[in-house]
């Protein structure tokens, strides 16, 4: 089938070159000329493991191209996905479509057959009814069908989650737009992955309520960490024996600096935005931001009492910038309020991020960047694990003590066994966990 992607950011490029990936012919569209420019170059707008190798594949078999040109890409296509940003709003949190609305505008100028418009971006309820509204406007009703098809991808493993997906959720109640849809999955059904089809309303608030659901669990954890520091228990033992339960499972349950990224934060305030506006709060996932911005800041203060209370002229250096692994994605990471917390308490701090330093310099202007773990380690009195990139995994940790000043190394991640950290002599905070 013939598709076109609008919107060339991370869920669009993932989803457009793993469509083209089971053959299917695929556009990618994006005004941003020098994103283009790029990726006809095979130059990735993000990191993401395998992006690169599964673009070139995928171009060079010419099923996946690249334009800034929507009305010349769109016009003969069986289905279009909008997967353009929606950020939070300034002033209310709620959703920014704007970008939504545009694409939708000129996709109406442009379509000049029966085509399958598809959200793609994560949008509030009641998008895809609006998006219909400026369909309609333009087009006859039986020219289109508006669906909505969430994604589920996680940065690092996008690619993965895309081929090998929990699930496939389709909003819409047309019968036609249901065959097209089933035809653009077909390669999927092989893997025997679940599909759901759904109403239009039902699969947006689907996305949300997943997201809700998971950083709530993040949230559970940490502040039962936070307990167990208080009654001299273990976090990682409590989140095993829970997460054994079949009914709750055990991903999502690892204590740590809260979550963040490009996804969980702004879901969760447009669910409260969309909840107080239809009269109907959530009041859990309320706590659950509260909490959540609440404790990074704390995380900071952590460090801040592991250097004796004071950082006033010490040296901290962070290992791990990034909101998580595998990414180069600084959006809302933990990494930005823990840095400015030490920062407004006197400390100067260095950092060291695998793949995130780039995006980090224009967020963090004052924080030095360095070239290794063991750079960014050189005099200072303390060391924090912010993210768990495996190249913090197996840190030489005589080294690391031999090129620090000070002897405190503070383990946001728990990725490291408290009696092995004090065989060198350092003092090891962690997270929930005895020391």
């Amino acid at each position: 089938m013939k598709i076109a992607m609008i919107g060339s950011g991370y869920v669009g490029l993932v989803s457009g070159a793993c469509f083209a990936d089971f053959g299917h012919e695929v556009v990618c569209v994006d005004k941003d000329e020098q994103k283009i420019a790029d990726l006809d170059n095979n130059i990735m707008p993000i990191f993401e493991p395998g992006l690169d190798d599964l673009v070139k594949r995928n171009v060079e078999a010419e099923r996946l191209s690249f334009s800034t040109d929507l009305a010349d890409s769109v016009k003969d296509c069986d289905a279009i996905f909008i997967a353009v940003g929606t950020p939070s709003r300034r002033g209310d949190g709620h959703a920014d479509l704007s970008y939504v609305y545009a694409a939708s505008e000129e996709i109406a100028d442009s379509i000049t057959k029966r085509t399958v418009i598809i959200t793609k971006s994560t949008v509030p309820v009641g998008t895809g009814d609006e998006v219909e509204l400026i369909m309609e406007k333009k087009q006859p009703r039986d020219r289109f069908s508006v669906a909505s098809n969430p994604e589920f991808l996680r940065e690092g493993a996008a690619i993965r989650d895309f081929k090998r997906p929990d699930r496939i959720v389709i909003g819409t109640e047309d019968d036609w737009a249901k065959d097209v849809m089933s035809e653009i999955y077909r390669p999927l059904f092989l893997n025997e992955s679940p599909i759901l089809f759904t109403g239009r309303r039902t699969a947006e608030l689907i996305k949300y309520a997943a997201n809700a659901f998971l950083a709530t669990k993040i949230t559970f954890i940490n502040e039962i960490a936070d307990l167990c520091e208080k009654v001299g228990a273990d976090v990682q033992e409590v989140s095993r024996g829970i997460g054994l339960d079949n009914r709750i499972g055990s991903k999502f349950l690892h204590a740590g600096p809260g979550y963040g990224g490009s996804c969980f934060p702004k879901d969760t305030l447009a669910l409260m935005k969309t909840a107080q506006d239809n009269d109907s709060p959530v009041r859990i996932v309320e706590a659950v931001v509260q909490v959540n911005d609440q404790r990074k800041r704390a995380m900071g203060r952590k460090v801040i009492h592991a250097l004796g209370g004071d950082a006033r002229g010490k040296k901290v250096a962070l290992l791990g910038l990034t909101f998580k692994p595998n990414t180069d994605d600084m959006r809302d990471a933990p990494s930005i309020t823990i840095a400015q917390t030490l920062i407004d308490g006197g400390a100067q701090v260095t950092a060291y991020d695998p793949e995130g330093m780039k995006l980090a310099k224009d967020i963090l202007p004052d924080v030095e960047m360095a070239e290794s773990s063991y750079t960014a380690a050189k005099e200072a009195d303390a060391v924090v694990i912010v993210t768990e990139w495996d190249a913090f995994r197996a840190l030489d940790l005589k080294k690391l003590a031999q090129v620090m000043k000070g002897n405190v190394l503070v383990d946001l991640r728990n990725i490291y066994n408290p009696t092995e950290v004090a065989q060198t002599g350092m003092l090891y905070t962690s997270v929930g966990r005895n020391q």
